[in-house]
């Protein structure tokens, strides 16, 4: 988010942040380990209900898709069964992401106007009722959407490729479930960071910088920065999208398993 959202420099000046690495050392030192976490309570106060809901949007989209119960879908099936996830998702995402990217900014300016999560969450209200609080989710549909269907259709392609000959998908060792969910996430974020960047923008710009909301916040990002301003903090993100994926599919498979063990006809 710092990344995404920094100023941008006056002429002859360097930018705040040279890159992901400067931007960590940066936070580090200015506000310790803390400030690595920053605005990190409203997103984990939705992860565990969020995930629940994208992997029943995913298991739904299947279903809605498949005449017997055993219906093998094709990949573009499972790509459109993963859009919907999406859709499930942006209701506890959105204002979620608003508030970590709030969070955020303020502690790199130094401006202290909300106090937590929860006031922001306060004032948000106050000052413009549920769509000040639910600001950029448009831009968190355009998002998770088709990278959510990229993430599940890549998860299932992997684990298909990685299944020897003769095996069951369901006997995937732990080694090849964490490696295809880690590049599942790899592939997510290939397509979600330019809808990303334009969402840390959107939702964290004073009110009415973009009346017609993300296409002026594209107007401007291509005009005064470029493309490459569509895929600021690509490093950062990547560097986290391997390993807490490969967390998140490996979590998802060993529940299954315990609740079909412990609950078959459930």
């Amino acid at each position: 988010v710092r990344l995404q959202t920094q100023p941008k420099p006056q002429p002859g000046q360097p930018p705040l942040y040279s890159g992901t690495f400067d931007c960590f050392r940066k936070t580090l030192v200015g506000e310790g380990v803390r400030g690595l976490y920053r605005g990190m309570a409203a997103p984990i106060i939705g992860v565990t209900p969020m995930f629940a809901v994208c992997f029943f949007g995913f298991g739904l989209g299947k279903r809605l898709q498949q005449r017997k119960p055993d219906d093998i879908l094709t990949y573009p099936q499972l790509f459109a069964a993963g859009m919907l996830s999406g859709v499930f998702t942006t209701a506890i995402m959105a204002p979620g992401e608003r508030i970590k990217c709030l969070l955020q900014i303020q502690a790199a300016t130094g401006e202290t106007k909300y106090s937590g999560s929860l006031d922001c969450a306060k004032q948000l209200y106050r000052e413009a009722g549920i769509r000040g609080v639910y600001k950029g989710t448009v831009l968190t549909l355009m998002r998770d959407v088709p990278a959510s269907g990229m993430y599940f259709m890549t998860y299932e392609w992997l684990k298909n490729v990685l299944t020897p000959e003769g095996k069951s998908v369901s006997d995937l060792s732990v080694p090849r479930i964490l490696f295809a969910g880690g590049l599942a996430g790899i592939f997510n974020w290939a397509v979600a960071i330019p809808p990303d960047v334009l969402k840390s923008r959107f939702q964290t710009a004073p009110p009415g910088k973009y009346p017609n909301g993300f296409r002026d916040v594209l107007r401007e990002l291509i005009k005064e920065e470029g493309v490459a301003s569509l895929y600021k903090g690509f490093t950062a993100v990547m560097i986290r999208a391997f390993p807490a994926n490969a967390a998140c599919f490996l979590g998802f498979e060993v529940a299954m398993k315990f609740l079909n063990w412990i609950a078959p006809g459930l």
